[in-house]
């Protein structure tokens, strides 16, 4: 669907998806464009973040958050553009990060907005590795991680936004990185742009013996993004007190029910209880004390202009193809942050 004048695109929750979502899922429609009142302003979306959490958010099911409702625009991270405002500390020009989701036009009071300026270098970056993932990343690993010099981390989606955040900032912290990625193009690019000591093809029909190989030493710190096959190649490596920050399980998110075949829960229980692992999940916005946010700006724009970590992007076109792009992040097709640029 082109954008018409005064319209707003606005791609919402059709109804709720049973596996992975489909054609019916998400349902792009035009609204007016909102009106502005009295300290307000109003927004034109310019980037959108396309992230796994996406899909969890369209179930009607206990979470960390409220589910998107049946017929509300989906939820989602932006950096858009003020193009009129009402409201002090913000100016036509400025750029904002905010949550007003899949749509062109949305008009804000201020809430949970952030001032990026007006000239951002950048500003899709505020999305990922300036952004949530970024911050993912470092609190994740440093807070619950806890690596030290010379313990082995193994990575899953070492590829992806976070994954590939952990595994860098382990290396700056002198420890052996080993990630976990799907596909010869993925792993080469972990270790040759990103400096990981190894990285393991998840597709291998020997996965679980070349991630063994590559772990000599055991695992200290592994950092959960995906479950399934992965974590149970990971579950036997595991040495004593290692700590687990469980960030995502995306293989599973599309199950309709238990996964089929062999009970793996006495193996994980088992190994937590005979290994002393420390599992703790993880939600970014209220897992940590904000100085945590503050040192974590401070570090990775540190890092990033010494050329300490590196960051990959991948940017689709077009707000109708949201839909698609999300697939492809829970599929594993994407490579790098996802991102759709909409304005």
């Amino acid at each position: 669907m082109p954008q018409t004048s005064n319209a707003n695109r606005r791609v919402v929750l059709a109804e709720r998806p049973k596996g992975i979502p489909n054609e019916n899922t998400l349902r792009l429609e035009e609204a007016s464009i909102p009106q502005v009142g009295a300290g307000e302003m109003l927004l034109r979306t310019v980037y959108l973040s396309i992230d796994p959490y996406m899909r969890g958010r369209m179930n009607d099911a206990k979470s960390y958050a409220e589910p998107v409702k049946i017929g509300e625009v989906m939820t989602g991270q932006v950096v858009a553009e003020v193009v009129s405002s009402n409201l002090d500390g913000f100016e036509p020009g400025d750029f904002v990060l905010t949550g007003s989701g899949w749509q062109d036009y949305a008009v804000s009071d201020g809430t949970e907005v952030m001032n990026l300026g007006k000239d951002p270098k950048n500003p899709s970056w505020s999305l990922g590795i300036l952004g949530m993932p970024g911050y993912t990343a470092y609190a994740g690993l440093l807070q619950i991680g806890d690596p030290k010099p010379g313990e082995t981390v193994v990575v899953a989606a070492a590829s992806g936004p976070v994954g590939a955040t952990v595994g860098q900032i382990a290396k700056i912290k002198g420890c052996r990185v080993v990630g976990i990625a799907g596909g010869a193009e993925k792993c080469a690019h972990v270790v040759k742009n990103l400096g990981f000591d190894a990285c393991i093809d998840h597709k291998s029909d020997d996965f679980a013996e070349l991630l063994k190989a590559s772990c000599a030493d055991g695992i200290d710190v592994y950092f959960e993004n995906v479950g399934g096959e992965v974590l149970y190649a990971v579950l036997p490596l595991l040495n004593a007190f290692a700590r687990m920050p469980v960030c995502g399980v995306v293989s599973w998110y599309n199950l309709t029910g238990l996964p089929e075949g062999m009970d793996f829960g006495p193996a994980i229980m088992g190994t937590i209880l005979r290994m002393k692992v420390k599992v703790q999940g993880f939600i970014i916005f209220d897992s940590f004390p904000k100085s945590t946010y503050t040192d974590f700006v401070n570090d990775m724009s540190e890092w990033l202009a010494e050329g300490k970590v590196q960051y990959k992007e991948q940017v689709v076109e077009g707000l109708e193809n949201a839909p698609a792009a999300l697939n492809d992040v829970l599929l594993g097709k994407s490579f790098g942050k996802m991102v759709v640029k909409v304005g």
